[in-house]
This record gives structure tokens, sequence and C-alpha cells, in this order.
């Protein structure tokens, strides 16, 4: 049996982490929430929320009911007329599933950046199996994308709720405005080098600032040819921070 726990924000946040960590969907799985977590005052006592999940396990063959192996044991039981499952329904009902969820997310981004009084928002968007990869343009893209890319973080977390509420697959979403997204990895992969280095000279880790875990990928991908070095990553999600200490 898979099961894990997870900390985050809120309660949805940590259920999304670790769906994302076990790759499934929320109908695979069982969540027990083990503490609600509270926002304190100004952030003075807040508390992350804590839950449990667990992989709904198929059973087995070994497992299947003795009655039910019994009438299927003798194959002049078995009833020809029964006609074979049509494959192309199946892909079908997969398509509308994700034309579903695509529309709702596009209508939700739109109705969240029109709160923002972003008004012009174009969505466009390309799948790639699991992955939705979005894209926003907008002459207010400043406003979308938020300091150090926070705000498009948020709206990418957001993306992924949604989208996997109205799909039957669990789908990854990706969300970028214009080039931000390969802007900030150039950004990312310069800053890993810069304190890489900083690391081996002064002979000390050097701990980054929370990150989501896509960029933390960015910077252990960057870094991964390196010798001198090893990276790993402490705390937990939304505070999760990436480590690059030296080797000696």
């Amino acid at each position: 049996m898979t099961m894990m726990t997870q900390r985050g924000a809120t309660v949805e946040a940590a259920i999304e982490a670790a769906l994302q960590t076990l790759d499934v969907s929320r109908e695979k799985v069982k969540v027990e929430v083990l503490d609600q977590g509270r926002k304190g005052f100004f952030g003075i006592g807040s508390k992350e929320a804590e839950v449990k999940i667990t992989v709904i396990e198929k059973k087995s063959p070994i497992e299947t009911n003795v009655k039910e192996e019994l009438e299927i044991e003798d194959n002049d039981y078995k009833d020809s007329s029964v006609d074979a499952i049509d494959e192309n329904l199946v892909e079908d009902s997969y398509l509308e599933d994700d034309e579903d969820a695509i529309r709702e997310t596009e209508q939700y981004l739109m109705s969240v950046a029109k709160a923002m009084g972003v008004n012009d928002l174009a969505v466009s968007y390309q799948m790639d199996g699991k992955y939705v990869n979005f894209q926003l343009e907008s002459k207010k893209a400043a406003l979308l994308i938020g300091k150090r890319g926070q705000t498009l973080n948020a709206l990418q977390q957001l993306g992924q709720l949604v989208a996997n509420k109205y799909s039957g697959q669990f789908k990854v979403v990706r969300i970028d405005v214009g080039d931000y997204r390969s802007r900030r990895e150039q950004s990312l992969e310069q800053l890993a080098d810069r304190m890489a280095d900083r690391a081996v000279r002064t002979g000390r880790k050097v701990q980054l600032e929370p990150m989501p875990s896509y960029e933390r990928k960015v910077i252990h991908h960057s870094l991964s040819s390196r010798l001198d070095i090893e990276t790993y990553s402490e705390g937990s999600d939304p505070y999760r921070y990436l480590v690059i200490e030296p080797i000696r």
C-alpha cells in the first residue's frame, strides 16, 4: 500500500503537492486530514496543514472472489453474445474529459485575470500527454507574473486543481506568460552556478530561498554534472528550499 503524509499552506495545497509527488489523480487516493492548519495573524502563529494520502490499490487477480472464479471456470458458460468494449468510445470519453478540463481551466484563468483588472487576456494551450501547457498573453503581463513569478506560480497551482477536478486522467498544468519561464530558467541556472562557486570557495553550504518544485528541479539539473558539490531540498512546501553543499 502506497501512503505518504504531506504538509502545505492549506489542506488543498498539501493534497495537490502529494498528488504531484505520487503522480495520481484525486479519485485514486484516500485523503485523511491530520491537521487543518491555521493562517495566524500577519503570519504570526501560523501553522501548516497536514494530510495523509493513501493510494487506492486495485485488487489483484488472486483476490478475485471465489464465486466469480467458479462462474467463469467452464468456458461453456461464457456468454458469447457480450460485445467487446469499443476502444473508440473509451478514447472519445477521455477526449471529452480533456476538453472539459481545458475549457473549465481556461474560463477560470479568465475570471481570475478579470478580477485582477486584466481584461485583455488571451489564452492558448498545447497538450503533450498528461501535460497541458497554457500560454497567457496580455499587455499587463507583469501583473500576471508578479514578483519573481509568485503570482504566475499561484495561477499555475490553481489551474492544476481546476483541470484535475474535471479530467478523468491526472494532468500536469503548466502556465507561462510570454517567455517568462524560459527567462526565469536562465536566471536560475546562472544563480545555481554562482551559488555553487560560492559554496566551493567558502567551504560552506549555501541555502537558497524557498522555490516551487519545478524551479528546484531546474537548479538540481543545472548542477547535476558538477562533482565538487551536491544539492538537496529541505523544509516543507510552500517553504521548501534547496541547499548546495561542497563535497570535501
